[in-house]
């Protein structure tokens, strides 16, 4: 599995529709290429590029230990489903420091660009389990601002560093056992009209670190392991800012050979049972699914056979695929919906 892992990851880095993510449930870094990027470090095989908005490196030689786990969620938008790939390690071996105040690393010599690596780096202190979410710094008056602060809380009242942050815009850098994001972009908020910078970004959200998860509850993460990054290779319903596109049918291919060699069995057998029965005509003879992973897989089958069918010229298997998305996906329940690009809802409240 490592080589072919390997693989995968360093096609898809060369694929700037291709989107990867270090972080935690309300704290993570992004990743994302656009055409214009200018590449500063160009090293796919490596797992290792940089453009002059962000970059990421990860830890070819931990491969071996990884457990991937591919897999779909359900979209609030009825024609969508989400798709992904998680980089996992056992618990263990994936904890972060864990540290819940501000403090100083000192020199980031790992930084990602050599012009980077003389800059402070500074642990924001959000005690996330599998990440450290940092801030780098090379402006005076912010590294005056922060080192009068370190051991405290960037919570605590009348700390006056996360203003300072805000206002300042230093590079972000998320850290897992994995690798590194950098982001280069602007803080997303008032400087930037209150939405997230098109390309690499950051979400701080308070709201869900309270909750102190990992990850999404709709990401079907073994217990026992932690996700240290995620891939998300290009949709085949939604382009990289989430607006609607044609239906890719070789994208959807792609991911579903992915899906194959990574995902969890019980999904897609339940994806297959829905296949099965449409090509046989027992559709009659499907019920509601036990569990939530299963229910998953069935609704996105059926929500993608539809998209299938609609290149055809079957209108009888199309109706009949309509039938059952009016029967079995009409009401999904709101706690097994992902959103199609988590935090962006809330980015308005985040840093």
């Amino acid at each position: 599995m490592p080589s072919d892992l390997h693989s995968l990851l360093s096609a898809q880095l060369e694929d700037q529709n291709a989107g990867w993510s270090i972080g935690s449930f309300g704290a993570i870094g992004e990743f994302h290429q656009r055409p214009d990027d200018v590449l500063s470090v160009d090293r796919p095989q490596d797992l290792y590029r940089v453009t002059d908005k962000g970059g990421i490196r990860l830890s070819a030689e931990r491969l071996d230990a990884v457990t991937a786990i591919a897999f779909e969620t359900l979209s609030p938008r009825p024609e969508r489903w989400g798709q992904g790939v998680a980089l996992c390690l056992h618990a263990e071996a994936g904890r972060s420091a864990q540290r819940g105040v501000l403090t100083e690393l000192g020199p980031d010599g790992e930084a990602l660009r050599a012009s980077d690596q003389a800059d402070i780096l500074f642990d924001m202190g959000l005690g996330q389990v599998q990440i450290d979410f940092c801030v780098r710094v090379r402006d005076p008056h912010l590294l005056e601002v922060l080192r009068a602060q370190e051991g405290r809380s960037l919570t605590e009242p009348g700390n006056p560093a996360m203003a300072a942050i805000l206002k300042c815009h230093p590079h972000r850098v998320v850290l897992s056992a994995l690798g590194r994001v950098e982001i280069y972009q602007k803080i997303g908020g008032p400087d930037t009209g209150g939405v997230s910078p098109d390309g690499p970004h950051t979400h701080v959200l308070p709201k869900l670190l309270r909750a102190g998860r990992t990850h999404s509850a709709n990401m079907p993460i073994p217990e026992g392991l932690l996700p240290c990054a995620h891939l998300y290779p290009a949709s085949p319903v939604m382009d990289a800012r989430g607006e609607d596109i044609a239906f890719r049918h070789d994208r959807f291919e792609a991911f579903q050979t992915i899906l194959q060699a990574f995902g969890r069995s019980d999904y897609i057998e339940t994806k297959q049972a829905v296949l099965s029965a449409l090509s046989d005509g027992t559709e009659s003879m499907l019920g509601e699914p036990d569990s939530r992973l299963k229910r998953t897989g069935f609704r996105n089958a059926l929500r993608q056979q539809a998209r299938l069918a609609a290149l055809g010229t079957d209108t009888a298997l199309s109706t009949r695929i309509h039938a059952l998305l009016r029967r079995f996906d009409r009401n999904a329940p709101a706690d097994e919906v992902e959103e199609d690009r988590p935090g962006h809802e809330q980015e308005r409240n985040g840093t």
